[in-house]
């Protein structure tokens, strides 16, 4: 049995509260990985960007620096999912210094 079949099999026992704490677990572990964040060489420089979609955290981060509020985002943005715009402040939380940097570059272009 594969450690990933065990991982299986240990996961229907424990409760919903039980498994999510699991699932906090397991993305500390992952150390700075981000859930609904990927890097694609080719996409936008190879800069973060949201799962499945070609905008870049830097994009949310500086609509919000801008003025946007939380409401007016998704308008602007319409293939956003939910939780995409919580998944780009953690990430920038985490990045500040060089999500930052990347904006100051593409201002000045």
């Amino acid at each position: 049995m594969s450690r990933l079949d065990t991982v299986r099999e240990l996961i229907t026992e424990p409760s919903r509260s039980e498994k999510a704490q699991a699932l906090q677990w397991l993305v500390r572990s992952m150390g700075q990985a981000f859930p609904g964040i990927e890097h694609t060489a080719g996409v936008s420089g190879g800069e973060a960007c949201l799962l499945q979609t070609q905008i870049p955290v830097l994009v949310l981060v500086q609509v919000r620096l801008l003025g946007s509020s939380e409401s007016e985002i998704p308008g602007a943005y319409p293939s956003l999912r939910a939780t995409d715009p919580s998944n780009a402040w953690a990430c920038y939380d985490v990045h500040k210094a060089e999500i930052d940097r990347q904006i100051t570059e593409n201002e000045t272009a």
